[in-house]
């Protein structure tokens, strides 16, 4: 049963449409935070993004299937294993259901699934840097992870972000840059920002949530003071400073997720041959270039995830609701 807690009314009504055993649930985008250039479009036009995380997506499916089989494509015949087979092993292993009109609230809904295992794995290792990307940027927690293992995998992933952005950021920046940069990690080589993704987008949402950002990430940074000078007097446009020693730059390296760090040691030896990573890493710490090396690694990771992701989207929303979404989304982009 959904317990209300802290729930909105509108969020707790919605929830209660679909099956309640989920470990996880956050809302995100347009629709519940401020981005700059949607007051232009009304409210009910942005449509509010949701990511059920379950344990057992089989289950979830099936009871979903008999509650709201409408939500679903033809993909929704084939019954919900078929259904959590194809979430699991494709892509960056979400199903969205999208355009999903909830009249009652006035509100138009797409959500994804994701099961725990998944999220956990991109959290600690971000193997796609898809839902572990959109968790660097202020959420609405719908409902709190279950499980402190997801918990502190959230955690971990937000100090994973400061160390990859510090990672590809100068000696000196504004925190307003450093926040462009944590949120641009999985903006940077997603595809879907060569066309139909305003291109102003990360500083679009970094600008209005400037003291969102500062609360979600105010434990790491303090945590980091030995090598990041953050003016307690914080503004937009204060200048930061960090510490860029080979010894700091191997240190941030060495707290980076698994999958970053076997593309970096993957592309410095060319997958030739066998070399110690803790010897690559320190290769890498003293090169000039390290900024570019940590960025093309991030870069391919993002750009594999996204345009698989978007293939896999399309069967799962229908051919008329993915040309519906698309235009949607171009509209919203010219109209900024």
């Amino acid at each position: 049963m959904l317990s209300r807690g802290n729930i909105s009314p509108m969020f707790y009504r919605i929830l209660s449409r679909f099956p309640p055993n989920f470990a996880f649930c956050f809302a995100y985008g347009s629709g519940v935070k401020q981005q700059l250039g949607y007051d232009k479009v009304k409210k009910k036009q942005n449509m509010i993004d949701l990511i059920y995380t379950v344990d057992n997506a089989h289950r979830w499916h099936a009871s979903n299937l008999e509650r709201n089989p409408d939500h679903y494509s033809g993909l929704g015949r084939f019954g919900g294993n078929f259904i959590a087979k194809y979430q699991e092993t494709l892509g960056a292993k979400v199903f969205f259901n999208t355009l999903i009109p909830i009249p009652e609230e006035d509100v138009v809904i797409k959500y994804g699934v994701v099961s725990t295992k998944d999220l956990l794995d991109d959290l600690t290792d971000w193997t796609s840097l898809y839902l572990a990307g959109r968790l660097h940027k202020p959420v609405e927690i719908i409902k709190t992870a279950a499980s402190s293992k997801l918990q502190n995998a959230l955690e971990s992933n937000l100090k994973a972000a400061v160390h990859a952005a510090l990672l590809v950021l100068p000696e000196k920046f504004t925190e307003f840059e450093l926040y462009r940069a944590i949120s641009n990690l999985s903006y940077a080589g997603d595809f879907r920002m060569i066309f139909g993704e305003n291109k102003d987008k990360v500083n679009n949402i970094v600008r209005p949530q400037l003291e969102n950002f500062r609360n979600l990430y105010s434990p790491t940074l303090t945590q980091l003071n030995r090598v990041l000078y953050l003016p307690v007097d914080s503004s937009d446009n204060v200048v930061c400073i960090q510490d860029q020693s080979e010894q700091t730059i191997l240190y941030h390296l060495n707290h980076l997720p698994k999958w970053p760090v076997r593309r970096i040691v993957y592309k410095q030896t060319k997958g030739r041959y066998r070399q110690d990573t803790e010897d690559i890493l320190t290769a890498v710490s003293k090169s000039s270039n390290y900024q570019e090396v940590v960025s093309r690694c991030l870069r391919s990771i993002v750009w594999q995830s996204s345009v698989k992701q978007s293939i896999k989207n399309i069967p799962s929303a229908g051919i008329s609701k993915s040309i519906k979404y698309s235009w949607a989304k171009a509209l919203k982009t010219f109209n900024m």
